[in-house]
Formats: C-alpha cells, structure tokens, sequence
C-alpha cells in the first residue's frame, strides 16, 4: 500500500488507516474473535495505522489492541487520544486538558496498550477552560520523555492548532471529512497545509451511511449512538439517502462500490490526507481497502462535487452537546 507523510516530523502511514472504535463500542455489539482477525488482515493488506481512544469502551478498545500488538509491535502505528473523560461504566466525566490529568492519561493508555510509546498521541477536543498551550505543553513533555512519538490534535479550529503547533509541532490534525462533511475545506485545511501538519479524515464514509447500507433508521443495531444522530433521524434520513443514492449510481457506473467511490473521493484530496474507516470484520476491511486502487478522473470529481457539494448534507453531524466541542 502507498504510504504517506503526516507532518514534518517524520511519521509515516499507509494511506488509508483503520479506526478501531466500533470494534469495542459505540455501533451495537462486537466480536472479539472477529475484531482481532480484523486487525490481522489489515497487517496483511499493508493498514499499519490503528487509531483508537482511551473513551472507547471505556478503555476497553485500548486493551483489545494491547492484547493485538503483543509480538507485532514494529508492525504498527499506534495512534490514541486523550480528553474525552468517561468513567468504567461509560458515564462522560467531560473534556479536560489540565497537564497533570494529560500525564496521568498517558501513563494509562500505555499500561491498557502494554507499550513503552505512543506513535501519535492526540488531544480528543479542545478543553476550553484550560489554554492550549498548557496543554500541548505537557504533551510535549511526553515526547521529552520518551513515552510519546509524535502529537496530534483533533477537532481544533484554525487558531487553536497555531497556537499549538507554536508550542511544540503538531503531527496530524484528525478532524471528520467526507463527501458529506466538507467542512474543512473552508480554511482548516489551508491552516494546516501552511503549518506542514497532516490531515487524518475520520468518519470519511459518513458514519456508514456513505455505503448505502442503510435504507431506513430501523436498520441501525439497537443501542447504536447513530440513532441520535442528526443526520440520521426523521427528514434528514431520507435527503441525506436521496444524495447517497446518486453517489451509489455514480459508483456503480464505475464498477466499484459506493464505499470504495467515497474513499477514492478522501484519498484524492491530497497525499497529506489519510482516512482511517473504522469496521469491525474483514470483509468491510477489504472492501474499504480496494479504495487504495482506485483513481478518480476529473470528470468524475466533477459529478461529485455537483452531487455533493460543500454543506449539502442534512442535519448537524453531533447533537448540539457534540457540536459545541468540535473547532475550537
């Protein structure tokens, strides 16, 4: 698989990623036998960026990784966040960015990992009542100590990533882009491009609503956070399926599936942009995974953009709680 170059620090990814969430919450059940062979497969295919959390499970997800990387450690880019506080039975504590509870977050995302480094160590949201200085701060102190590779952000606005890359460099920005979610084409992407910090798209199928799975809300697993979704409910569902039903034409034209037509879409937005679609079973991987193949002709990027314009889709993409943490 390509690689690619995220910063200017020297950390190199494959171009397409693997988000880890939903093997351990989030998006209905999961399988721990199939999730670890999920990983297995994405080492086969050339994926070496894992991207996980410690609020996934809670910490739940930090720990299947840890049990995965046991023997296969120089394999693997380990990416994981801190932030987002949840307590073991999944209660969200909030967002902190103090320097003692960045220190004490990292030490146990490194136990959960059964590691002695952290490839990219990301801030999960911006702490507004803590300045971000303070914070990158002690994330660079990390770095000093050796328990930190490289230094990521995630959903900080224009200013907030100056501010930081200022105090120490910034790797990657990880923020959610998609044919639905362009809104880091107005002026974040520029920001980070000038800085010399990659891009790291999540979400880049739309939460899978981007394949074309999804023909009603009902189709959703019980217990799946989309179901609270914006984008997913009432009249948003049904615009947001009339557009993704054009992009599944224009796949099918193409004789690739709309997931593949989606990522092709992300990975032609430049060679410092890397999405990492998240699954939990092998054959999505190796669907999402044959997106690395293909290349997309001018007229097609055309008829995606008069398909999917910039702020086409229906419905924010968090509940209003989610939105006023993101871009800060």
């Amino acid at each position: 698989m390509e690689q690619r170059t995220l910063g200017r620090q020297g950390l190199v990814v494959s171009s397409l990623g693997l988000g880890c969430m939903g093997m351990s919450d989030f998006y209905g059940p999961g399988d721990e036998a199939e999730a670890l062979a999920t990983l297995e497969r994405a080492l086969e295919l050339g994926v070496t960026l894992l991207d996980t959390a410690d609020m996934y499970g809670p910490f739940k997800n930090e720990e299947l990784l840890g049990r995965f990387v046991k023997g296969r450690r120089d394999r693997v880019i380990l990416a994981t966040k801190f932030g987002n506080r949840r307590a073991a039975d999944g209660t969200f504590l909030g967002v902190s960015g103090r320097p003692e509870y960045v220190r004490e977050a990292c030490d146990a995302s490194l136990r959960r990992l059964g590691v002695d480094r952290i490839d990219l160590y990301y801030q999960h949201r911006v702490d507004p009542a803590v300045a971000i200085e303070e914070t990158v701060g002690a994330m660079a102190e990390l770095v000093k100590a050796g328990k930190v590779r490289y230094l990521g952000l995630s959903e900080a606005g224009p200013a907030t990533v100056r501010r930081a890359h200022a105090v120490h460099p910034i790797s990657a920005l990880q923020t959610e882009y998609s044919l639905w979610t362009r809104d880091p084409e107005e002026g974040i992407l520029q920001v980070v491009r000038e800085l010399g910090i990659g891009f790291v798209a999540y979400s880049p199928l739309g939460r899978g609503f981007l394949t074309g799975r999804f023909k009603t809300p009902e189709d959703l697993p019980e217990g799946d956070w989309r179901r609270l979704n914006p984008r997913f409910q009432g009249q948003n569902f049904q615009r947001n399926l009339d557009l993704v039903t054009r992009v599944g034409e224009l796949a099918r034209s193409l004789r690739i599936t709309p997931a593949q037509l989606a990522l092709a879409w992300v990975l032609s937005r430049g060679p410092d942009v890397v999405p990492i679609p998240g699954t939990k079973r092998r054959a999505t991987l190796e669907e999402n995974v044959g997106a690395a193949a293909v290349v997309l002709s001018p007229d097609t990027l055309a008829r995606l953009d008069e398909v999917m314009p910039r702020g086409v889709a229906a419905g924010t993409r968090y509940p209003l709680a989610g939105m006023k943490a993101v871009g800060i």
